[in-house]
């Protein structure tokens, strides 16, 4: 039967006691209730009734059989219930405002809204009539609804598909047409985020270390922008690749009952999120990020045409960083021609001013007879135009037992010609220099700078088909190393260099051979004694400055003069120092040489140990750090140099205090291993990097990033205490993790008490 639902409400209007309809049960022998009641219950539309209370609120009373199998809800569950009761706040207010509607201008209204039941957002056209009582108040409200969500759902549908294909075309116009993906994915997010009409639209791109940003935002959330922020694995990266995998989407319609982990629920509510779509963006078949739509006020059911849009626009995008990343490559490859061929045409230009320089001492060779000056000029030549820091010319003895640096020209390192070296002090040198082999290499200037000086060097062999003559030595004040077309062409201006060594040899013979030596050896033994002198006089003044100033300055003398014993003080801190510095040096050169075996004398740790580190105990407290001992019991007597001994565990335990933190631990440990004896000291507060565990042993090394001079000492103190371990046989390591550093000494030649 089909019945129109205002020709329902019309016959309800009709009877003589509307009031007791749909609210008690009908008297059954009434033939036109009856008929009413058949028409109620047999009507294919959906029919409820609403009680107008004295209050102005609103409370259902029924639902006919065809509205509760739409709702999903019976009758009786819903009569006595207030709008609220059974919707969500947003769908409550709108219902209501419609029945305020319908009171208020007291006559039928009709309108057409979507609300959901149970999770399903259903469209309604609805028309809702007032009954009137006998007094003209309107008591009860009659509503009549039909279902029209297929209809809205395929006007929707064609709506959003024509837009939909609008904006994909619009998009890939775009992405074509520039490479600043930057400006295509801020465009992009923004037309998607009005297409959707949904609160927020941002693309978060995921790092290889599952670190990442919003990196593109659009949103209508007022406070709630997230465009540059980075959040944690357990709110995107890790949790979505673990539970959605690499080519799947979440469809969050409601935060609060989509079975979301708790913690996830606090995070979506932090950001003001109700209702969550993310779709993976992926690159060559690697996730790189995700496009994210939300709600963020009410909980939206997406529909499918909108998932599809967003996988599409992550295609796009997808698109869109892979051409950004084939244009950076395009550049790079770009950049790297041109630096190709700024390069070659470098090279091309060094070509010809060598061979304008190889051309120039040929000329000289044959037309000059002072030998000399031509080796002289090509050294300062040769200088300039490879920009060197030195070049010089060492020449071989006869016997090829020494080489002497005869020619140079340096611009900051001090001279060394005259300087001579036995041949077999550096084999590894020369050795290959023999063969006739050049030799290239990164080394460290020693002592005469203030701080560490890196400089290449290349040698190349002098020699003619009579037998080697000498090296040309090239040092560079970097770490590039000479490539094989420089190298090339050193050999060439080398094999020039023969040729005039050569024919001087041949001029000078041997009384030029006898002066040669005999000048080298008066260079060397006056460069000796300058150094001697000049090392030795600076502490000889301090020295003898400061005793005399304490012999004349007495309290009779001079009065109320307080830098007095402060400049006595600089002065015998100076002396001791440049004193230590000294000592210092020159043990550490006998060590590097082959010094004499160490005078071994039986000690046991037990006793000789306790008395060093008590000394340390003061200095400890003054810092505010505590020192502990640890002597393993039955440790077996140990032959060793006391002096020496004694000498690393002060410097280490200077060291240690010196870089322990106040408020921390210093402890030194002695204990037996299964084939040697560990001497042990660790303090806590401080963690030494990896890449300055392997330098901590190297001369001037501080591991302090501030001033270097922050901290008293020569700076050499650890480089004596490797040397001087390694003197007595033993070794030792650092160990540096988990906040704490330890130095290990091991003497492998313990014997048996």
């Amino acid at each position: 039967m089909n019945i129109n639902p205002t020709d329902l409400t019309v016959e309800l209007k009709k009877q003589s006691h509307p009031h007791i309809l749909f609210g008690t049960k009908l008297d059954e022998n009434s033939s036109s209730e009856e008929f009413l009641l058949s028409i109620y219950n047999s009507v294919q539309a959906s029919i409820f009734v609403v009680d107008v209370l004295e209050d102005g609120d609103f409370c259902y009373v029924a639902l006919n059989p065809t509205h509760e199998q739409w709702l999903g809800i019976r009758s009786e569950d819903l009569q006595g219930k207030k709008p609220e009761d059974i919707l969500s706040q947003v769908d409550a207010a709108r219902v209501r405002q419609h029945y305020t509607d319908c009171v208020r201008f007291g006559k039928t209204i009709s309108y057409e809204q979507c609300l959901q039941f149970q999770g399903v957002y259903t469209w309604w056209s609805t028309t809702l009539t007032p009954l009137r009582d006998a007094n003209s108040r309107i008591y009860r409200l009659i509503g009549t609804s039909t279902n029209i969500t297929p209809a809205k759902q395929v006007a929707q549908v064609r709506g959003m598909q024509a837009e939909r294909e609008q904006l994909l075309t619009a998009i890939a116009r775009r992405i074509h047409a520039s490479v600043e993906l930057e400006i295509i994915l801020q465009q992009t997010v923004a037309e998607t985020r009005q297409y959707l009409n949904c609160d927020r639209l941002l693309i978060y791109h995921i790092q290889p270390d599952s670190s990442g940003t919003v990196i593109a935002e659009s949103t209508v959330t007022a406070g709630g922008a997230l465009l540059g922020k980075n959040f944690s694995d357990r709110s995107f990266s890790t949790k979505y690749k673990q539970r959605h995998g690499r080519n799947c989407i979440q469809i969050v319609e409601d935060i609060y009952t989509a079975g979301l982990h708790p913690d996830e629920i606090d995070f979506l509510s932090s950001l003001q999120v109700r209702a969550n779509l993310v779709v993976p963006i992926l690159l060559q078949q690697d996730l790189w990020g995700l496009l994210i739509a939300q709600n963020c006020h009410e909980p939206y059911l997406w529909q499918q045409i909108e998932i599809d849009l967003l996988q599409q626009m992550a295609t796009q995008i997808s698109i869109a960083v892979r051409q950004a990343e084939l244009h950076q490559q395009v550049q790079y490859l770009q950049a790297q021609l041109d630096f190709q061929t700024q390069q070659h045409q470098a090279q091309l230009k060094q070509v010809q001013s060598f061979q304008t320089l190889v051309r120039r001492i040929t000329e000289k060779i044959r037309d000059n007879r002072d030998k000399t000056q031509v080796l002289q000029t090509t050294t300062q030549e040769l200088a300039k135009l490879l920009e060197l820091e030195c070049c010089y010319i060492e020449l071989y003895s006869s016997c090829c037992s020494q080489v002497s640096v005869a020619y140079e020209y340096t611009t900051t390192l001090p001279p060394c010609k005259g300087l001579t070296k036995e041949i077999a002090d550096f084999p590894e040198i020369y050795q290959p220099l023999l063969q006739k082999e050049y030799l290239q290499s990164v080394e460290i200037v020693p002592g005469w700078h203030p701080q560490l000086l890196v400089v290449t060097q290349l040698a190349c062999p002098i020699f003619d088909d009579q037998g080697m003559l000498g090296n040309l030595w090239l040092i560079r004040p970097t770490q590039e190393m000479f490539d094989q077309l420089e190298i090339g062409l050193v050999q060439q201006i080398a094999s020039e260099c023969a040729i005039a060594i050569r024919q001087k040899q041949l001029y000078q013979k041997t009384q030029a051979q006898a002066q040669e030596l005999a000048q080298r050896e008066r260079v060397k033994n006056e460069f000796l004694r300058t150094l001697s002198q000049e090392l030795r006089t600076p502490i000889t003044s301090i020295s003898l400055a400061a005793q005399t100033l304490e012999s004349v300055l007495t309290p009779e003398g001079v009065l109320d003069i307080e830098i007095v014993p402060q400049l006595l003080q600089i002065l015998h801190n100076e002396c001791g120092r440049e004193s230590k510095l000294i000592n210092d040096l020159l043990k550490l050169v006998y060590l590097e040489t082959q010094p004499d075996p160490p005078t071994l004398i039986a000690i046991d740790l037990q006793t000789w140990l306790p008395p060093i580190v008590e000394s340390f105990r003061e200095l400890a407290c003054c810092q505010r750090q505590e020192l502990n001992l640890t002597i393993e019991t039955a440790l077996p007597i140990l032959e060793t140099d006391i002096t020496d001994l004694e000498r690393i565990v002060t410097e280490l335990l200077n060291h240690t205090c010196k870089y322990t933190p106040a408020g921390e631990s210093i402890t030194v440990s002695v204990t037996l291993t299964v084939d040697a004896l560990q001497l042990r000291i660790s303090n806590s507060g401080l963690e030494i990097p990896t890449s300055d565990q392997s330098r901590i042993f190297e001369p001037f090394y501080h591991i302090s990033k501030n001033d270097p001079w922050k901290y008293s000492g020569t700076g050499l103190e650890l480089a004596l205490v490797q040397k001087m371990v390694s003197h007595l046989g033993g070794s030792i390591q650092v160990e540096s993790a988990a906040g704490q550093t330890s130095f290990i000494v091991q003497f492998p030649q313990a014997i048996a008490p």
